[in-house]
């Protein structure tokens, strides 16, 4: 879920003139961006080897298949921070597209996604302690559950920052490399579940699974609404800012994602014991223990960091909605005013407390198993994405653009095909239900307080 925590110029300081000029401030704003989207790495190749039934053999074509489609949504993106320097991603692009009303369905989406991670990641966290420490398994949604409120508790007292999160990405991408190195030398050792007997076809099983592991694809979206609080930057600056991150995202985790495949496929790491992961597994076979047990750690942290930006993003997407207005008269006014109240610390300190709320809910519903949420949280965020790509493919076909509307209107197919079959696999319909009911909501305060302007804005402030 994205990081909008906002970003100021003490990496240095830049005009709209100069918008390249400052490769440190890039990097700490592209690295902080991308740790949703890099952590979901622990978890989502794991979900596509569970649904292929552990088959080893499709791992890596479903792992390219992954790529591929998060690539096919980012080239679409790089079109909506283009159109939208300001911010405002999918939400901007719907209310533009089939008017204002429509922004409260990808707003939905992204409070659903928001809670979903903060559940997600600490679960997955706690699963990355308990590997290292199985005596720790039965004692696993209390410390979901704890890793909830501790993440919870620490946003409450104001944001990590941004400097926080980036070496979390830094830290967690250069192990993983690590890993990867060791791993190219280590000799197979079969470790967990694998199979050769698939239930399908293998074309067939590749196209049903791949949905599964598109959790990869969360936090994708976070740099067309993050690069809004980029105002030290012009519109030139948080274009390229926000092109950069989202293409320095896609690299970084598709190079994780495809060599972990590759390399569990080469070593033989199934679906791993009741109380391990499977990436745990693999960086346990290919790596020395001292190296193990940094990644174990490293991972845990990214985890908690991605959590930790979803307490960010949600209560101030919140408070954008609430009655509080923003600096400078922003502010929809649909929601109660509480939710804008902020603390010492600026913190808008109902919001975290309502997310912790619902982020316990979720943890403990799913047993603080983030494999049992994993589908769940692929489904939030391709409403999203449907909402902004199907928007992007009106407008170029409004302005006669060919073969952008051919590029928009396969990524709207594929996020389609893909929302639809994670639903169709029965529990996951719950996060669409969620979405559809809180965007009603949503919608009928918006009329009921008379439609006020600028709510497809809120995704930015």
């Amino acid at each position: 879920m994205p990081d909008r925590e906002r970003f100021t110029a003490t990496a240095g300081t830049c005009t709209p003139r100069e918008p390249g000029r400052h490769p440190f401030l890039l990097a700490g704003f592209a690295f902080a961006i991308m740790a949703d989207p890099v952590s979901s790495v622990a978890y989502a190749i794991e979900a596509a080897l569970r649904a292929l039934h552990g088959d080893l053999r499709l791992l890596l074509p479903t792992s390219v298949l992954v790529i591929a489609v998060i690539a096919l949504v980012v080239v679409n993106y790089h079109q909506i921070v283009g159109r939208y320097p300001n911010g405002g991603g999918a939400a901007a692009a719907a209310g533009e597209a089939f008017g204002e009303g429509w922004a409260f369905l990808p707003i939905g989406a992204l409070i659903v996604d928001y809670v979903l991670t903060i559940g997600i990641s600490c679960a997955a966290a706690a699963a990355a302690v308990i590997a290292y420490l199985p005596a720790l398994a039965p004692l696993r949604v209390p410390i979901g559950l704890g890793l909830v409120v501790v993440v919870g508790g620490l946003s409450w007292f104001g944001a990590l920052g941004r400097a926080v999160f980036a070496v979390m990405t830094v830290g967690f991408v250069a192990l993983a490399l690590l890993v990867l190195g060791f791993g190219a030398f280590a000799a197979p050792r079969p470790e967990g579940t694998a199979s050769t007997v698939a239930p399908h076809t293998p074309v067939l099983a590749v196209v049903l699974a791949f949905p599964a592991a598109m959790a990869l694809a969360t936090g994708v979206e976070a740099p067309s609404s993050a690069i809004a609080q980029l105002g030290q930057l012009g519109d030139a600056g948080r274009r390229r800012f926000g092109r950069a991150t989202l293409w320095t995202t896609i690299g970084i985790v598709g190079v994780l994602t495809i060599g972990f495949a590759a390399e569990a496929h080469r070593l033989q790491i199934g679906v791993p014991p009741p109380h391990s992961t499977q990436i745990a597994e693999l960086a346990r076979v290919a790596a020395p223990p001292p190296v193990f047990v940094a990644f174990q750690a490293t991972t845990a942290l990214l985890l908690l960091a991605a959590a930790g930006s979803s307490y960010q993003a949600g209560p101030g997407l919140l408070k954008a909605l609430s009655r509080a207005r923003l600096p400078g008269g922003r502010g929809v006014g649909i929601l109660p005013a509480g939710l804008g109240r902020t603390n010492r610390w600026y913190t808008p300190f109902h919001g975290v407390l309502l997310f912790m709320i619902l982020a316990l809910v979720v943890t403990a519903a799913g047993g603080a198993q983030d494999q049992r949420l994993v589908l769940f949280y692929a489904v939030s965020v391709f409403v999203s994405f449907l909402a902004g790509l199907s928007a992007i493919a009106l407008f170029s076909h409004r302005e006669r653009r060919r073969v952008a509307f051919v590029v928009n209107a396969v990524a709207a197919a594929v996020v389609a095909f893909t929302l639809v079959v994670n639903v169709a696999r029965g529990a996951p319909v719950v996060s669409l239900v969620a979405t559809m009911l809180i965007a009603a909501v949503l919608h009928h305060r918006w009329v009921r307080a008379g439609r006020p302007r600028g709510v497809q804005h809120a995704t930015a402030d």
